[in-house]
């Protein structure tokens, strides 16, 4: 079973992304200005406020919206700005009211900003880091970029981040030298993302592009638990995507799913253009592939998130184009 399958989510999680702002406040950030903290975590989480986008958008064409305009450049310098402005209004609204904590320290705008861009920045990053993609440059530059390194939820990742975080609170309360844990802990991140970035990089080199039946295109995607593991997903000479296994046997779950039969990839230039979905997803697509339908027609999905139970997140039908089916090895 190709991994990609098992993919239930799109972008890394959210509580990642928190856990990164909340062990960069951990490591001294938070001393800059008051509010930090939360310049920090919501930044880090505000790139993904396109997942709104669920709302007005139907079928496949969230797949080309998600990952785009809010994680470009101009987006990395605007959101930290509506960010810190909000907490700086609402500490001076505190303030106003008599309810301003004692305890917090002065706002500084300057730095409530830099607080806040910090945690943005770090948003792309860590959705770079799968096999999802992201763009970006947008909208400067509509190029996908992949970093095929880290699983989209990662257990082990959270462990680190969590102990960090949970070890300098600790010593915090006890009033002991509590940055140090939090440091320690994004050094151990850093490290973690680099060997992973080794793994991939050696699968890709040992078992993909070297490796029979030699393939036009070639992905090494991350798996969940395991991250010393890697599963290849090609696209090989007869127009056919297979799995790791590379056996010959066709991509999906074999001959006896009749959904499971490859068709050749039909020309789909006009189509697209009076097909939303079809556009959307093709525009997002990195791996397409066509499959039969028990009719006789196609259905598209992508080689990393195939899993027929999602197929209406991740896959369009072609119920008017008919599949020429590729012929089994």
């Amino acid at each position: 079973m190709i991994v990609s399958g098992a993919l239930a989510s799109k972008a890394m999680d959210n509580l990642t992304h928190s856990l990164v702002g909340a062990v960069l406040g951990q490591a001294g950030l938070k001393r800059k200005t008051g509010l930090a903290m939360p310049a920090l975590i919501i930044g880090a989480n505000l790139p993904d406020v396109d997942a709104a986008c669920f709302f007005w958008l139907e079928g496949t064409e969230h797949l080309a919206f998600r990952r785009v305009i809010t994680h470009g450049p101009p987006a990395l310098v605007l959101l930290p700005l509506v960010l810190a402005g909000l907490l700086w209004g609402w500490d001076r609204w505190q303030a106003k009211r008599g309810t301003r904590p004692e305890a917090r320290l002065p706002v500084r705008y300057g730095w409530l900003y830099a607080m806040a861009f910090i945690g943005c920045l770090s948003h792309p990053f860590f959705d770079w880091l799968n096999v999802y993609g992201i763009r970006l440059l947008e909208p400067f530059s509509s190029q996908w970029f992949y970093g095929d390194t880290l699983f989209i939820i990662d257990p082990w990742l959270w462990a680190m981040l969590i102990a960090s975080v949970w070890v300098s609170r600790r010593r915090e309360k006890a009033g002991a030298a509590w940055m140090r844990p939090a440091r320690v802990g994004i050094a151990a991140v850093a490290a973690y993302i680099g060997l992973n970035g080794a793994i991939t990089w050696l699968n890709y080199e040992t078992r993909g592009v070297s490796t029979e039946p030699y393939p036009q295109a070639h992905i090494t995607a991350p798996v969940p638990l395991e991250f010393w593991r890697r599963e290849q997903v090609a696209l090989i000479y007869d127009g056919r995507w297979i799995s790791s296994d590379w056996d010959g046997s066709p991509f999906g779950y074999g001959y006896a799913n009749s959904e499971a039969a490859q068709c050749k990839l039909p020309d789909l230039t006009a189509a697209r253009r009076t097909n939303s979905q079809l556009d959307a997803f093709l525009f997002w697509s990195r791996a397409p592939f066509a499959t039969r339908a028990p009719d006789g027609s196609v259905i598209l999905y992508d080689a990393r998130f195939y899993d027929p139970r999602a197929r209406e997140r991740f896959s369009v039908a072609l119920p008017d184009v008919r599949c020429e089916e590729l012929p089994r090895p």
